[in-house]
């Protein structure tokens, strides 16, 4: 995958997770981050659940969003403690 898909595809998964985790989001560069970081967290964890979303990009974001949500809880409850 190319570096310019990863930012796409993290952008829109960063953004997606913000929304499903409410006043979570962390603005455009914040969002990119926690999409890509989501993306290896969803990497790690669903094969290791035995969950497979099939291929293509919709995969890809949806398994980066999966990752992102994942990854906003972890951080609000480290921001709470």
């Amino acid at each position: 995958m190319g570096i310019i898909a990863a930012l796409i595809i993290g952008a829109i998964a960063g953004w997606l997770a913000g929304k499903i985790v409410h006043g979570a989001g962390f603005g455009l560069i914040g969002n990119i981050v926690v999409g890509i970081i989501g993306a290896l967290v969803a990497g790690w964890v669903l094969p290791q659940l035995g969950v497979s979303l099939g291929g293509g990009m919709i995969r890809d974001i949806l398994s980066a969003t999966i990752g992102a949500v994942i990854v906003l809880v972890i951080l609000s409850l480290i921001k709470r403690a």
